[in-house]
C-alpha cells in the first residue's frame, strides 16, 4: 500500500512548505479509496473537467454572447487561460499546481446565461428565496447538482477544492462562507493566485476583445500607462508589423509584467514575514497573494478604462437589457407553470422548493439554450 501512494509523497517533498499538500487534504463528505498514482487534487480536477456544467460554459456569455462571434471568449476559454496562468504562478510560487488547476478549472461553473447581468438578474428574481450568487451556484453544482456517482450528489471534491471555489473573491464576487469554509481564515495561496489570475485574464482578453469588436481603440488605450508602455515597447521592437501582431505582443506583454510582480510581490512578503506554513497562510487574515502598490495602481487605472469604454459601451448595456428580459420573462413563464419544465425538473420542487429548482434551471443554460427556450415559449411558429 505504500508503494501505491508514492505520488502523494513525491508531491510533497517538490512542494514549498506553505503550499497545499493532498496528502494533508481535509478530505471528501464521502469517503473513497484513494487513486494509485493520482493525488487528490488531480483527481477533483478530472472531475470537473468531466462535468456537465463544465462543457456548458462554452455557449456561456465573457462580455459578447457567442452568436456575436467565433474569436470572442466565452466563459470556457476564459476558464481554460485562468487555469494556465494559476498553473505558471504555482510553480513559480511552490504550490500545488493541480489545486490551483482544479479551483480555476471550477471558478465559473455556477455562472448563469449572460454573464453578471444574468447573475444580477437571478438574484433579483430570488429575492425572499435566498438570492443567488454564482460562487454559491459553483459550490452547489458540485456538492448538489452533479450527479455521476453511486450513493451520492455532486463531485465529492476535497474540502480544499471547494473552499476555494466559495472564497473567490473580486470585485464581482461577494461569498456568503458557512462554517464549514471557516469565514475567519484565509483561503490557501493556492485559491488566492487564483483570483489574482481570474482578475490578470479577465482584463486583458477584455482589452483583446473590445479591440477585436471596435468598442474600443488603441488610441484611446495610450491613456493608460499600463498599456501605453508596453505598447510602445512592442512598436519599437516590430516597427513593420501590423496593428493585430502589435496587440497580441502588447497583451503578452502586460501579462508578464502582472504575473511576475504578483510573484516577487507575493514571495517578498513570504520572506519577510517568515510564513513557513499552510496554517500560517491561513491565520494571517488577509491575502499574501497581491500585486505590489505600484502595479495595483496601474492594474485599477485599466479596470476603470474597461468599465467606461466597454462595459457600459451602448452595445453591451443593449444586450444586457436585451437579457435580463429574457431571463425575467422565462422565471415567470416557469413560475406560473411549472409543467413547462422537464418532468424530472419539477418532481425536484417539493424537496428543494419551487423557484430554488426554477432558479438552477435557468442559471444552468447557456446563452444559446437560453435564446432558444424563449423563442420556443413565444413565437408560435417556433417547434416546442
Amino acid at each position: 500500500m505504500a508503494k501505491i501512494h508514492n505520488h502523494i509523497e513525491a508531491e510533497s517533498r517538490r512542494l514549498a512548505t506553505y503550499a497545499a499538500w493532498s496528502g494533508a487534504s481535509r478530505g471528501r463528505r464521502h469517503s473513497e479509496a484513494e487513486h494509485p498514482f493520482r493525488t487528490p487534487f488531480q483527481r477533483d480536477r478530472d472531475r470537473i473537467i468531466h462535468s456537465h456544467a463544465f462543457r456548458r460554459l462554452e455557449y456561456k456569455t465573457q462580455v459578447f454572447v457567442y452568436h456575436e462571434g467565433d474569436h470572442y471568449r466565452t466563459r470556457l476559454t476564459h476558464t481554460i487561460e485562468v487555469a494556465q496562468i494559476s498553473r505558471t504562478i504555482a510553480r513559480a510560487l511552490g504550490l500545488n499546481e493541480d489545486l490551483a488547476e482544479a479551483i480555476a478549472l471550477a471558478h465559473d461553473l455556477g455562472h448563469p446565461p449572460f454573464g453578471h447581468t444574468g447573475e444580477d438578474a437571478l438574484n433579483h428574481l430570488m429575492e425572499g428565496h435566498g438570492g443567488f450568487e454564482h460562487n454559491g451556484q459553483s459550490l452547489r453544482i458540485v456538492e448538489e447538482l452533479e450527479r455521476k456517482y453511486p450513493g451520492f450528489n455532486g463531485l465529492n471534491l476535497t474540502y480544499e477544492v471547494r473552499e476555494g471555489i466559495v472564497k473567490h473573491s473580486s470585485e464581482h464576487d461577494r461569498p456568503g462562507l458557512s462554517a464549514e469554509y471557516d469565514g475567519g481564515s484565509s483561503a490557501s495561496l493556492e485559491a488566492q493566485i487564483v483570483d489574482i489570475a481570474d482578475e490578470i485574464a479577465y482584463n486583458n482578453h477584455d482589452i483583446d476583445d473590445g479591440l477585436s469588436s471596435d468598442m474600443m481603440d488603441i488610441d484611446s488605450l495610450q491613456e493608460v500607462s499600463l498599456w501605453k508602455e508596453h505598447f510602445d515597447e512592442a512598436r519599437a521592437l516590430y516597427p513593420g508589423e501590423d496593428r493585430k501582431i502589435l496587440v497580441s505582443q502588447t497583451i503578452i506583454r502586460i501579462i508578464n509584467a502582472q504575473v511576475t510582480d504578483l510573484v516577487d510581490t507575493t514571495l517578498r512578503t513570504i520572506a519577510d514575514e517568515g510564513i513557513g506554513s499552510i496554517e500560517e497562510v491561513r491565520a494571517r487574515g488577509a491575502n499574501i497573494a497581491r500585486f505590489s502598490p505600484e502595479m495595483d495602481a496601474r492594474n485599477r487605472e485599466l479596470k476603470r478604462f474597461l468599465k467606461a469604454n466597454l462595459y457600459n459601451h451602448h452595445r453591451v448595456i443593449r444586450m444586457a437589457d436585451k437579457a435580463r428580459r429574457i431571463l425575467r420573462n422565462l422565471f415567470a413563464v416557469y413560475t406560473r407553470e411549472p409543467k413547462l419544465l422537464p418532468p424530472k425538473t419539477c418532481m425536484e420542487m417539493e424537496r428543494r422548493g419551487k423557484e430554488r429548482v426554477i432558479c438552477d434551471y435557468i442559471a444552468g443554460m447557456t446563452d444559446r439554450f437560453a435564446l432558444d427556450e424563449f423563442k420556443k415559449l413565444w413565437d408560435p411558429y417556433e417547434r416546442v
